[in-house]
């Protein structure tokens, strides 16, 4: 049985080299590749170069492990094993020089599918600041040296909650709904983004609660472990006959109201 630990060290390690290779990219221009799924969701020359350095150096570390990237795709492994990579959450801002996107690398045991899976270790890093959240099944969630734990109860002024929009148009007046439902448990809404630094900012106590429909595996994998580990709860349902998972997080107290709140289209 691989130790989550373990797993951990080398998603660090490999985090910090892609976050340096984003970062100096950035500084370089940023070229825009391609769209994907909606003219607003955009590809970099750096998502993929950045991918294909974490997937070089994950297969050097752990031959055998499967491989689900954001932009390479899936590859079946043989341990057991699969890594799950979003190079750079958070194009967007990336290409127009926000400081607010992350390399998240996830280790899961079992199928890649996020309703199967068990996330075995986890980091989201900040090139932009610097910051490493990262965790291990079990370990605690950490930033750097610090343990992390959410916020929870939230006081009577409300929750300072996040939440993100799907790039395609047809479903933006489904998430302005959602918010408007959503208002009267917020102290404020923050829209940062990206959904991995969403989630580990849910982890480190910054947010009290993050709700969003139709974010990806890559996007959740590592910051889903961050929330759990950091005490709170992470959840994602689908309703019948619907395709855009709801993922929601926040402390104890706050998600059942929050999730129920979130999912009552």
């Amino acid at each position: 049985m691989v130790e989550p630990r373990e797993l951990e060290s080398i998603a660090r390690e490999v985090a910090r080299e892609a976050g340096e290779l984003a970062h100096r990219l950035r500084a370089a221009g940023v070229a825009i590749a391609a769209t994907k799924s909606a003219l607003a969701d955009i590809v970099t020359d750096a998502d993929r170069e950045v991918e294909a350095l974490i997937r070089e150096r994950l297969t050097a570390a752990r031959p055998g492990d499967g491989f689900l990237g954001e932009e390479s795709g899936a590859e079946s492994g043989e341990t057991g094993v699969t890594w799950v990579v979003d190079p750079i959450d958070g194009t967007v801002n990336y290409a127009y020089g926000i400081p607010s996107y992350a390399v998240s690398i996830a280790a899961i045991a079992g199928e890649p599918d996020p309703s199967r899976w068990e996330v075995l270790a986890g980091v989201v890093r900040n090139p932009a600041s610097g910051e490493e959240f990262h965790a291990a099944l079990g370990e605690g969630a950490w930033l750097g040296d610090a343990r992390l734990a959410v916020n929870d109860p939230v006081g009577e002024a409300g929750a300072l909650l996040a939440t993100g929009f799907g790039y395609d148009p047809a479903t933006h007046e489904g998430d302005l709904v959602r918010v408007m439902r959503v208002m009267p448990l917020a102290r404020d809404i923050r829209r940062i983004g990206s959904a991995a630094l969403d989630l580990s900012f849910v982890a480190a106590g910054r947010l009290d609660g993050y709700f969003e429909r139709g974010i990806n595996a890559w996007d959740h994998a590592a910051g889903e472990l961050l929330v759990r580990e950091a005490g709170g709860v992470f959840r994602r349902s689908l309703d019948p006959g619907e395709t855009r998972a709801l993922v929601v997080a926040a402390g104890p107290s706050l998600v059942d109201e929050l999730f129920a709140t979130a999912i009552a289209d």
